[in-house]
């Protein structure tokens, strides 16, 4: 994201002077690895998830002596990016992660460009060789600013000690103001070992960085028109909404205008999913009922979404009837897949809470908008299509069954963390989220491996509150080493493995496409033949494999047993859980758009097509 960006972001605190105030501190004589703990000390980074090596070894002395910062010693440098990713979107902060050069920083470019696609404040600082080797292939050298420049918000490649604060200091504000966005900065090793003054704040130097706040309010007037002439409103409700820290001002938003309400994959829980006014998730994988809300709407008000293909489906043929209110912290957004009718540039929470201001000026003028037809719809294809599950026939777990229970016997608060594939969509369905920032997981990368260290993140992030990473077996394979790092740092996540036996989603396309030709999805043996996971197969056993990282472990494959199973984990909170739910190969995630077509050509379940009528096409 180019620094020219027009963003904003005053949800979240600046760096400040280490007393709070103006900065009166005398000047420190350091070396620049001090200087980088201490100003991470300043900017209230309380947590950093590393791995130590050769270049970045010089920030790790001093580090040992912090008594504000907590290092939590990761087995994977992907497991510290996607912890630094979990603990940003639970608690709201800036994550950190600290890794060496050459593979230490390549390692991060996965939890890099996922969060860059969902948008999470996370500082990535890694070690880089010694300023006078860069550009002669030295031993673990690479250019990870070149190769990060397309999935960071900015990098900063730092090989003077002195530019080292600032660095800091300018790095946090970038990643948390404005669309919230990875942040690189490299440090030259030289840079740590050479010696500098500190003294904080220091004076950040960001040209061209002007993060706007206030939306325009003749565009806030007309919004606030169209919400009130509309007939078939629909709130499309993105992750920008939860970012901005707005879901008190939208709740208030919908039940003054009455509209339905639909949140995306990565808005889940910043609006009940018990309120009536609530129509389900849009998508690939949403409910009839949203996806076709969005269809048959003449006017869609996208606050914080950014109408990305998942929600679209064919684009051309998206909400052909709709007139368009985009309101989006990033302009760069806007327009960008579907032109919008009415552009509003700003933060979400001031956004929305101008809208509030609007429409109540609207109604008090007795301009109200009348959407009981809408409702008599909408209320007819939620009873008619509602999102559910058929038990299996032999008496095996369903996936679906599992979660729900799962969701259901939490504890109130718990967080969420979901892998991907098909078991994140039945947790995005069957679990219910009432608050925000429970809902925890990798949206627009997809990227697999992604719940146990982010869970792992979560959790050090809000000890207080229970962590569930509900994973598959592919996803569980890709990270479960970070279950070490949590036996050993105290950090007692609750892992759900939905072991199927198969790469579940790919297995389903397959299914569905391919004629069943189940090609290098089935992952209990080596040869795919028929595609059906043999009964018994333990290759891992995922049970022993838990044990061996120092989790308490348990393998449920009886319905009788599922409750009790869970109830079991969620007493235990001096060690990780790790549940292994066997459950039957063939559940299917429903409703589904098939990639590549409209939204019209949603499907409730397989063969069932929903019939609309001809009326809602008026």
């Amino acid at each position: 994201m180019p620094m020219t960006e027009q963003a904003t972001g005053a949800q979240h605190p600046q760096p400040r002077a280490r007393n709070g105030g103006p900065s009166s501190a005398s000047v420190e004589h350091l070396t620049g690895a001090q200087s980088l703990i201490r100003s991470l000390e300043e900017v209230g980074a309380d947590t950093v998830f590393g791995l130590p090596g050769g270049c970045i070894l010089p920030a790790y002395d001093p580090l040992m002596d912090s008594t504000r910062v907590r290092h939590i010693l990761v087995r994977h440098e992907q497991g510290a990016g996607h912890a630094a990713t979990g603990y940003a979107q639970a608690t709201g902060k800036v994550g950190v992660c600290m890794v060496t050069s050459g593979p230490g920083a390549t390692n991060l470019v996965t939890p890099i460009a996922d969060a860059a696609m969902d948008s999470v404040p996370m500082v990535a600082i890694t070690g880089q060789v010694a300023s006078a080797a860069i550009g002669t292939d030295a031993f673990q050298e690479a250019d990870i600013c070149g190769i990060t420049m397309p999935i960071t918000k900015h990098n900063f490649l730092v090989t003077r000690a002195e530019d080292i604060a600032h660095t800091i200091a300018e790095a946090f504000h970038i990643a948390s103001t404005g669309r919230p966005g990875p942040v690189l900065v490299d440090i030259a090793k030289d840079a740590l070992q050479a010696k500098t003054t500190f003294s904080w704040p220091p004076t950040m130097d960001l040209p061209g960085y002007r993060p706007v706040t206030k939306p325009h309010a003749k565009q806030i007037r007309e919004a606030a028109k169209l919400i009130t002439q509309a007939k078939r409103p629909v709130l499309y409700v993105g992750g920008g909404v939860m970012k901005a820290g707005a879901t008190a001002e939208l709740k208030v938003l919908a039940e003054l205008t009455g509209a339905p309400v639909t949140t995306t994959l990565m808005a889940l829980g910043s609006f009940p999913d018990s309120h009536p006014l609530h129509v389900g998730m849009p998508g690939m994988h949403g409910s009839v009922t949203a996806v076709t809300a969005l269809q048959k709407a003449d006017l869609i008000v996208a606050l914080g979404a950014r109408f990305d293909d998942r929600v679209t489906g064919k684009l051309d043929s998206f909400a052909p009837y709709a007139k368009i209110v985009h309101a989006d912290i990033d302009p760069a957004e806007i327009g960008k897949n579907r032109a919008a009718d009415v552009p509003i540039v700003g933060d979400a929470r001031e956004v929305i809470a101008d809208l509030v201001q609007a429409v109540q000026a609207e109604h008090t003028e007795g301009n109200t908008g009348d959407y009981a037809a809408w409702w008599k719809d909408l209320n007819r294809w939620r009873d008619t299509y509602p999102v559910g599950y058929d038990l299996p026939d032999d008496g095996s777990l369903s996936p679906q069954q599992v979660i729900q229970r799962i969701g259901e016997l939490a504890p109130e608060g718990t967080i969420f963390a979901a892998g991907v594939g098909q078991h994140q969509m039945w947790a995005s369905h069957f679990i219910q989220y009432e608050q925000p920032a429970t809902w925890l997981n990798s949206g627009g990368a997809g990227t697999m491996g992604y719940a146990v260290p982010a869970a792992m993140g979560a959790k050090a992030g809000m000890p207080e509150r229970a962590v569930w990473a509900i994973d598959g077996d592919g996803c569980f394979q890709m990270t479960n080493q970070e279950l070490t790092t949590c036996a050993l740092n105290n950090i007692p996540i609750k892992v759900a493995i939905i072991n199927n036996g198969a790469l579940g989603m790919v297995r389903q396309w397959q299914t569905l496409f391919y004629n069943q030709r189940y090609s290098n999805t089935v992952l209990h043996s080596g040869a795919d033949t028929d595609g059906v996971p043999a009964k018994g197969t333990r290759v891992p056993d995922f049970v022993k494999l838990s044990e061996a990282m120092g989790c308490y472990a348990i393998r449920c494959e009886d319905p009788a047993d599922l409750d009790k199973a869970i109830a079991e984990a969620n007493a235990i909170n001096d060690r990780p859980v790790v549940i292994d739910f066997i459950v039957h190969e063939d559940a299917m995630v429903w409703p589904m758009v098939a990639a590549g077509t409209s939204n019209d050509e949603v499907m409730a379940a397989r063969g069932v097509r929903p019939d609309f009528g001809d009326n809602e096409d008026d």
